[in-house]
């Protein structure tokens, strides 16, 4: 699998089990994830391409039928030809952290309960966490657990 005519194609890669491929040269597993990564940035370019392409398309058909619905954001559907086109506008609603804790700090003050209003989160840094002194941690351990994500592995071609 060192030249370019050795490599395998992705439908190969994806009949080999894993356990094949954990047993290939490191060399060879780092041209695979490279081959894979290259693919996966050329697929996504496709799929973005595609979707400005149905964006010009279809965006003023689904605004017109938005409109005379009554509403900005939101499903509809339509048929071009043969294909049912479902357009989503999505509503994304962003909240000033800021001035919704003064409403908060209003309605506790108030003497109402701002939890039927509103859902607060708490969230620590991890840095700031960490940078704490033993005494401060100690408070907040037993609130914070720790979780691990899905493993990842970088792999580097070295100079010989």
């Amino acid at each position: 699998m060192d030249g370019a005519s050795n490599r395998l194609t992705p439908d190969q890669v994806l009949a080999t089990p894993a356990g094949e491929l954990a047993a290939l040269q490191s060399e060879a597993l780092f041209q695979l994830k490279n081959d894979a990564a290259d693919l996966l940035s050329v697929a996504r370019a496709i799929v973005e391409h595609i979707d400005r392409a149905l964006e010009l398309k279809y965006a003023d058909r689904a605004h017109a039928l938005r409109l005379a619905a009554g509403k900005d954001t939101g499903i509809v559907h339509f048929d071009d030809g043969h294909v049912r086109v479902t357009a989503d506008l999505p509503k994304r609603v962003e909240w000033d952290q800021r001035r919704l804790a003064e409403v908060v700090r209003r309605i506790a003050n108030g003497g109402e309960d701002p939890a039927e209003y509103v859902e607060i989160s708490y969230r620590v840094s991890e840095t700031k966490f960490n940078a704490w002194p033993e005494s401060l941690k100690s408070a907040f351990a037993p609130a914070r657990t720790l979780k691990t994500g899905k493993p990842g592995f970088r792999l580097a071609l070295m100079k010989e």
